[in-house]
């Protein structure tokens, strides 16, 4: 019986031993998966961030005033409720020049809310042309 206890109790000891390097090893992995929950956290942040700036980024090179011609003179309202086909007959004849191919726009508007005081001023016509 004093060979069983003892056979018994190095076996016990040999497994508290392997438990405590399971722990161990647990513990480790413990460690490395909070590391990586952090990194795909943030990387998750920098997506959104990513996936923001790519859709504002088209609408920020569109509205560049750069290439954006002011027309002046214009009758408030001569232009109807279509601006780009009355801008893509006038200017041709105003400027004496064949557009071919035909003229594209990016954005015409009025500059501006419509004037409610009866200034006769009309407003200016900003158009962006391609």
């Amino acid at each position: 019986m004093d060979n069983a206890m003892v056979a018994l109790t190095a076996e016990t000891r040999s497994m508290h031993l392997d438990i405590a390097g399971f722990q161990s090893q647990i513990s480790g992995l413990d460690q490395r998966v909070a590391t990586v929950e952090t990194q795909v956290a943030s990387s998750s942040d920098r997506d959104l961030e990513l996936s923001h700036l790519r859709s504002n980024q088209p609408d920020l090179e569109d509205r560049s005033r750069r290439n954006n011609v002011r027309l002046l003179g214009f009758l408030e309202g001569v232009e109807g409720a279509d601006i780009f086909s009355y801008l893509r007959d006038i200017l041709p004849k105003l400027t004496d020049i064949t557009f071919d191919p035909p003229l594209e726009f990016q954005r015409a508007h009025r500059l501006g809310p419509k004037r409610q005081d009866g200034n006769d001023r009309p407003r200016p016509i900003i158009v962006c042309m391609l």
